[in-house]
Parts: structure tokens; sequence; C-alpha cells
């Protein structure tokens, strides 16, 4: 870091460099909620009609919008954690390490770090397997279309899971979180785009059907251990639908100011937490009304619906140009760390260190790091080999959203805003912050226990690399 460079971006908006020295920031609440669409209207909307048949008409459309609510209140406090004391002047975080550093300090610098980038490997791991899932989808729509409904039209995963990984190790030369603006835009229309054709289609069921199926208390049949199993695992989803705060902090760094970046960014996670919420709770709904007890693992690739198979299609593809968005945003964060590290470890290494000027016709030089090319490579390979051998991905999802959930969306917020804030011990609100924590810690543990059965069962039945759709 250029401490010894000393530029006021506030006296001089013309400069190049903000106040910390760094090239000056260019993010705004637009680009911000950007990223948080891409990451948070993900294939988990696709999910959730599942997750409401498993819930009920009266605890599915509670539990969306109370995690609507946790989620949109928590990522407000630690956006007040980007800078240390002041929120104009502070010392920032770039990372959400190092706001944990910051605050909090000693093991908890540690545990944060484990629980961040492995959920960034689970998260990759998920997209490869949802991302295999929907190509697969579009090739058996097409041969439905031609052979009838009835037909077979069984497909492997495993080479769309390869292609997949070939595009990310393309993409994944992209140096910086910053650079990649213009793919999460791409990205949020194109989640916008299959959430509403997967709403249209739940729309036009129900109409031509003239019902509404489903119950209070969610799919019935099987045993009340199997009921709860699966509650739990529809939980563990949802939670895994709105988390984004893992990548918060990365996203907050981008950010221009004035007015402060939490300011902003407190205004980009209402945006985007309004919007998804909407998609959350319209598709959740009306894919359950029109499904009812049989609502598919996904709106789009499960097959509740046929026609129009073009729309489908296209639909599909768009959860595919998403995923590949949406891997990047979360991934950037864990390839920074990596490098950030190698660079302190290593400064005098040419590998690690010395970067190429690759001429592009049109646009500046591409700068082509070694080091980068080799271990982004051999990352998007090992997510690949992982959705290979376990290519579960309501399991995968349920179990993301109980692991991340409550320590990086609840705990480590709530514990960095009582110090940041200095809340005094059994005040009030210090009471309340806690409940909410201890509540959300319950229902995280309750998610974790739903999905591993749920992924029990599954590797039961499945072979690795051999798992047809």
């Amino acid at each position: 870091m250029t401490d010894h460079v000393s530029v006021n971006v506030y006296d001089d908006e013309s400069s190049s460099f903000d106040d910390d020295g760094r090239l000056k920031r260019r993010g705004n609440v637009w680009t911000a909620s950007a990223h948080i669409i891409t990451a948070v209207i993900d294939s988990g909307v696709l999910i959730v009609a599942w997750a409401t048949a498993q819930l009920g008409w009266i605890a599915g459309p509670v539990i969306l919008l109370l995690f609507s609510i946790v989620t949109y209140y928590t990522s407000n406090l630690l956006s007040d954690c980007y800078r240390k004391g002041d929120q104009v002047t502070g010392k920032r975080n770039y990372t959400y390490m190092d706001a944990v550093r910051a605050n909090l300090g000693g093991v908890h610098v540690k545990i944060c770090g484990i629980l961040q980038y492995a959920n960034i490997v689970g998260v990759a791991v998920g997209y490869t397997i949802a991302s295999s899932i929907s190509m697969v989808a579009v090739k058996r729509s097409n041969c439905f279309h031609e052979y009838g409904h009835q037909a077979a039209c069984n497909v492997s995963t495993t080479p769309y899971m390869i292609a997949f990984g070939v595009v990310q190790i393309v993409l994944s030369q992209i140096p910086d979180f910053d650079q990649i603006s213009w793919l999460s835009i791409v990205a949020a229309v194109m989640s916008m785009t299959y959430s509403t054709i997967g709403l249209g289609l739940g729309v036009a069921k129900v109409a031509e059907t003239g019902k509404v199926q489903g119950s209070l208390t969610g799919v019935s049949g099987g045993t009340g251990m199997q009921k709860i199993w699966k509650s739990c695992q529809a939980v563990g989803a949802i939670a895994f639908a709105y988390s984004y705060s893992l990548i918060l902090i990365e996203i907050q760094d981008t950010i221009k100011s004035p007015p402060s970046e939490a300011k902003t960014m407190k205004k980009a996670s209402l945006i985007s937490v309004t919007v998804t919420t909407v998609f959350f709770i319209l598709c959740g709904c009306f894919g359950y009304a029109a499904f009812g007890d049989q609502s598919p693992a996904s709106l789009l690739t499960g097959f509740g619906f046929y026609d129009p198979y073009w729309l489908l299609n296209i639909a599909n593809m768009a959860v595919v140009v998403h995923l590949v968005g949406a891997y990047q945003v979360y991934c950037q964060p864990l390839f920074a760390y990596v490098e950030k590290t190698a660079a302190e470890r290593y400064p005098d290494s040419i590998i690690i260190m010395k970067e190429i000027d690759i001429p592009i016709p049109g646009c500046k030089p591409f700068k082509l790091n070694f080091f980068r090319l080799v271990w982004r490579t051999i990352f998007v390979i090992f997510t690949v080999l992982i959705s290979m051998l376990m290519p579960f991905f309501n399991d995968i999802v349920g179990i993301l959203g109980a692991f991340g959930f409550w320590p990086l969306t609840v705990y480590f917020p709530v514990k960095m805003y009582i110090v940041e804030k200095n809340i005094t011990k059994w005040s009030g609100r210090w009471i309340c912050l806690q409940l909410l924590s201890g509540a959300c810690l319950v229902i995280s543990i309750a998610a974790a226990a739903g999905s591993f059965a749920g992924l029990v069962s599954d590797l039961q039945v499945s072979w690795p690399f051999k798992t047809l759709h």
C-alpha cells in the first residue's frame, strides 16, 4: 500500500487516486446493486418454489420475508465496518477479513477467513453444478420436443461441467474485482430474464388450470422425520439464496466517495434485497401454486414445464450466462487474497510479481501474470472435479446456506458492529442483537442437519462422474 501518497479525493475530484493512495474507485449505487443482484438472484431463485412447497403457504412466504429483513439489517451493520471509526475519513478495510481484524482481531480473523473462503469454494462448486444442469435441460428440452415427453432423454452433466470450467479458466484471468462490473451487469440482466420467465410460466400454468395447488403445511406424505429434514433443508436453501455478506466489503471497496461508501452501500442493499425478495416470493408462491407437492427442485430444469420449449431454452441459457458472471463475482475475493499473500511472502519472485502486457487491438493491453494463470486455472479445475463427485444441487445449496448464513451474515456483522459503536453490554440494544444472533444460529444448525440428511440419501443412489439428468 502506498501510504506515502497524500491525495485528498474530496478536495480534488479530478485526482486519479483516492485518499488511501489507490487508483480512484468508480463504483456507484448501480454497479454495487448489480454485483449484489448477481450474487443473490442466482439459481437459488429457481429453488424457492421447491422450498415453499416443503414449508407450506404460511411458513414459506414468512421465512422468505424474515430472511430478507435479517439480511438487509445485518448488511447495514456490516457496511458500517468498512471504515474504522469515521465513515468518511476512517481507515478503510479492503476485505471482510480486514474488517474482522480491525474490530475483533485474534482467532476471529482465522475463523472468518476459513469460513469465507471455504464458502466461496462451495459456491463455485454449486454454480458449476447448477450451470451444467441448465445446459443439460436445454438438451433434454429439445429431445422432449422431438421424441415426446415420455422419452428417457437422459444426459450426463460431466461434459457441460467441463465446458463451464473452460469458460471460467479464461474469465478468471480478469485481474481485479473492479474490472468485472460489466460482467455483473450482464449477469444481473440475465438473472432478471430467467426469473421473469420462470414467474411467467408459473402464472400461466395457474391461469390455465384455474386452481391454486398446495396446502398450509406443505408437502404431505413420508414420515414425520422426513418432513422435518426436508423443511430444514428448505430453510438452508433460502438462506443460501440470500447470502452475499461474504463479499459485501469487497463490493463496498469498489464504491467512489463522497457520499460515504456506507451510505451508498446501504442504498444498494435496500434496492437489491427489495428486488430479490419480490422475485423470490413471486417465483416461490406461483411455482408452488402451479405444482403443489410436485414442485420441482428447479423451476426451469425440473420439467414441470415442457412448452414453449424455446422459451425454456432461453431461460436456461440465461441461467448459464448469469452463473458464469456470478462465479467470478464470488471468487474474486479468494483470488485476490491468495495473490496478495503470495506477493507478501515472495516479493522478489519474478513468477509471482511480473506482469506481461499482451496487446489487444482497440483496448488497453492485457496484463498476464504467470502465477495468476496457473493458480486460478488449478482452482477452476478443482471446483469442476468436486462438482462431478457431488452433483446434488439442492443438498449443496442447503449446506452452503447453513454454514455461511449465521457466521458470515449474522454473527460477525453483529459482533463487529457492537465493537465499532461501543454498544454497552447488557443494554437493550446489545440484548436484541444477541437474541438475533442466537436465533439465527439455531436456524443454521437445523438447516445443516436437514441438508446433510439429504446429501447422505442422494449419495446412496448416485455414482461420481456418471450422474444423469
